[in-house]
């Protein structure tokens, strides 16, 4: 990783924010900072963190990247918990992409628990809409 910037819209060079998350050399502190790793990592194409950061009862065998996507800005709406001593929280956010030169976005409120472990992961969408 180097210093180009998170695709998370942070601000701050990838490997000062999201990078280690992705790489699996740092856990997320908090809900939304999974949430921003996760979506750099589709940003990025990074399976391994999708997939390790999903919650074992939801988690799907592989991820399927949409080709021809390109992910383009995230907006966080809102947050409900999923802090330092949270044990759950939802972040609501838009994900907006490009898809063979069509806008487009994801409206959702996701889910996240701390796993067995203490680790924060998406538990799943509580709801989502496509635009």
């Amino acid at each position: 990783m180097d210093d180009d910037l998170c695709p998370c819209g942070s601000g701050a060079a990838l490997d000062r924010c999201c990078g280690p998350i992705v790489a699996g050399e740092r856990a997320a502190p908090t809900a939304e900072r999974l949430m921003r790793s996760r979506y750099t990592a589709f940003a990025l194409r990074d399976e391994a963190h999708l997939l390790r950061s999903w919650h074992r009862l939801s988690c799907p065998e592989s991820v399927s990247f949409v080709l021809g996507q390109r992910w383009t800005g995230l907006e966080v709406l809102a947050t409900v918990a999923g802090e330092l001593l949270d044990q759950e929280g939802e972040v609501e956010f838009r994900a907006h992409y490009d898809r063979r030169g069509r806008p487009g976005v994801l409206h959702e409120l996701s889910r996240f628990v701390r796993d067995d472990e203490g680790r924060w992961v998406y538990l799943g969408p509580v709801e989502a809409e496509l635009g």
